[in-house]
């Protein structure tokens, strides 16, 4: 029996809106809430030094999500305005069946649902590109901090470039757009921004940079490897054709076009420019729990609702959480502080 048979199917400005009203879920600063990021497993084969500790403990098979839950849950936020989901981990294709989750899913692109999407390291990427592409997945994200296969091994603890590199050309033949996402490091990678530029460029991916976010304890100090990117914005206009854009991903990217070599380059900015004012998302965590913001430990439990007591209780749940939304993040990478304990990869980015 497959995933698919065995679930059921799917049957505001100052506060004064609820979130489940026919427009949508609104929280009470009037965002309209339509792309919901799913982690799929907290687990991953690498150890990326800003994302998670060297020594991690990851949780047991019973906190978390089925895949049938999984789909439940998706089904539910697609029936309240979700348009847009993105799979994500840890690394969501380590999960064992997540072919079959993907291809599911991608069977309510069309019935609700504008676009399926993931954001994967690339070292599975290799053996699961075709199915994504099969599936109705039209562009992923890739995260690549580096082209040197040393440093590559330094940030990722553990990784084999070459790896990520062949799993990035066999999705890009599949006919998948790339994205690299790019995490700007001030001493370890600021060196290769231009480089991955050119590169990206030369293959016809787009290239975001992203700024460090201060999630989680790990084993140096944030502020040291802080890098603003209006300041690498700069740079890049020293020697470039940089024009503004007004493309959007759906994400919270900032996008430029640079002229003289092709490329699109996207900047996410938590420190240097907040993008909150206009977010659109909500995140699930593999366990079930669904944080209103990326930056806040403002959340609601769903996968014991879910359990115990139906979609009507996930529901319920879902409003407080809506409502409940914060107005923005408050991070600050001074004193290695984190906004949150828990680490990017609890989240799902």
């Amino acid at each position: 029996m497959t995933v698919a048979s065995r679930i059921e199917k799917p049957s505001v400005p100052n506060g004064k809106q609820k979130p489940s009203s026919p427009d949508g879920m609104i929280d009470s600063f009037g965002r309209r809430i339509s792309y919901l990021r799913m982690s799929v497993t907290d687990r991953c084969d690498l150890r990326c030094r800003y994302c998670m500790a060297e020594d991690m403990t990851f949780l047991p098979k019973r906190d978390v999500l089925s895949l049938e839950e999984l789909l439940t849950l998706a089904d539910i936020f697609i029936a309240r305005g979700i348009r847009k989901i993105r799979l994500t981990g840890g690394e969501p294709l380590v999960r064992r069946g997540v072919e079959e989750l993907v291809r599911t899913l991608g069977r309510r692109i069309g019935r609700g649902l504008d676009e399926l999407t993931l954001t994967t390291n690339g070292t599975q990427l290799d053996r699961f590109a075709p199915a994504l592409a099969e599936a109705g997945i039209r562009r992923i994200n890739v995260s690549l901090d580096t082209l040197d296969p040393q440093s590559y091994h330094h940030i990722t603890r553990r990784g084999d470039l070459h790896k990520a590199l062949r799993g990035i050309a066999v999705a890009a033949n599949t006919g998948l757009s790339i994205k690299i996402n790019m995490v700007a490091m001030a001493g370890i990678n600021d060196h290769e921004i231009e480089a991955m530029m050119l590169w990206c460029a030369d293959r016809g991916y787009d290239l975001t940079l992203i700024e460090t976010m201060p999630l989680g304890e790990v084993d140096h100090d944030r502020a040291d490897r802080y890098l603003p990117l209006d300041a690498v914005l700069q740079r890049i206009e020293d020697t470039h054709d940089v024009r503004p854009t007004d493309f959007s991903s759906g994400g919270p990217a900032r996008y430029y076009q640079i002229g003289d070599i092709g490329l699109r380059l996207g900047l996410i900015t938590p420190l240097t420019g907040n993008f909150c004012g206009s977010c659109n998302r909500i995140r699930i965590a593999a366990t079930g729990t669904v944080f209103g913001c990326l930056g806040h430990d403002q959340k609601v439990e769903l996968r014991d609702a879910l359990r115990e007591g139906g979609k009507r209780r996930v529901n319920h749940l879902v409003d407080q959480l809506i409502t409940g939304k914060p107005r923005q993040h408050e991070f600050d990478v001074v004193g290695n502080a984190p906004a949150v304990s828990r680490h990017m990869s609890v989240t799902g980015g």
